[in-house]
């Protein structure tokens, strides 16, 4: 195994076990600091944003131009990105709204309203929004994995962006489990389990995808990248930024996050 594949791996699992920090986090927090989560998530959009539409999805065209021509390499990268986007959609489809990962749980909100004896219902949701941020990760770590593999750097910084939007996730798994169970082990456990799916799927692109990665199906799988997080970033990242906003915050951490990324790739 190459030095590049071991590497693309372990940022992978970096941003899949973030979900553990959130975890932690919801553990020894009194009260959810929603002006940072409001930030951070701003921040994470601003990364994927300008990541996908000034590097991935210029890359991914110029790959396939260089292959299939000007007309048919721009028809099939327009094409792949729209694609990623109806992959991630179909996703959000199939889960369940009342496990949505990406509705934040308050730490405060679920002791306020009497939450924090043993409830099956509590628990219920944390399970199956376990499994619906467990299916959410598993593209996101094919993302992150191929991203890496083609160029470290690129890679590196998905895999940040990723990791941060994964926090709250942890965050939204382990309150309602730990409220209903009083069982802080468990609720861990289910948190770190659903973000083991990121390097599942870096796994699976190893397997499946890698002895097939020509130019143009990294092209393809570069352009669809592009459009799973435009996507994630546009219908879950922001929303949930804004929901807990103060003063433009999320805002300033989208701008924030499309500024660092763009002084990463000038001095990279």
């Amino acid at each position: 195994m190459s030095h590049d594949v071991i590497v693309a791996f372990l940022f992978t699992l970096f941003a899949g076990l973030a979900t553990g920090i959130g975890s932690l986090l919801a553990f020894f927090a009194k009260t959810t600091n929603t002006k940072f989560l409001s930030f951070a998530l701003g921040f994470s959009a601003g990364v994927m944003i300008y990541v996908s539409m000034i590097e991935i999805f210029v890359k991914a065209q110029d790959s396939l131009v260089a292959e299939l021509g000007k007309e048919g390499g721009q028809w099939l990268t327009v094409s792949s990105f729209f694609a990623g986007m109806l992959l991630i959609a179909l996703i959000d489809r199939f889960v369940p709204s009342k496990s949505n990962p990406h509705e934040l749980k308050k730490v405060e909100d679920m002791k306020t309203n009497g939450l924090d004896s043993k409830n099956p219902e509590l628990l219920k949701m944390g399970v199956f929004t376990a499994l619906a941020i467990g299916i959410h990760n598993f593209p996101e770590g094919i993302a992150t994995f191929i991203s890496a593999i083609e160029d470290p750097a690129l890679g590196f910084a998905i895999a940040v962006a990723i990791a941060i939007h994964n926090i709250p996730e942890g965050i939204a798994v382990s309150v309602p489990i730990y409220f209903a169970t009083n069982d802080k082990k468990r609720a861990f456990k289910f948190s770190f389990l659903s973000g083991l799916a990121e390097p599942i799927g870096a796994i699976v692109a190893f397997l499946i995808l890698m002895p097939f990665l020509s130019d143009i199906m990294f092209g393809i799988i570069f352009a669809s990248v592009a459009g799973i997080m435009v996507f994630i970033s546009l219908d879950e990242l922001l929303p949930a930024a804004k929901k807990y906003d103060e003063a433009h915050v999320s805002i300033y951490g989208l701008i924030s996050g499309m500024a660092l990324m763009a002084l990463s790739l000038l001095l990279l």
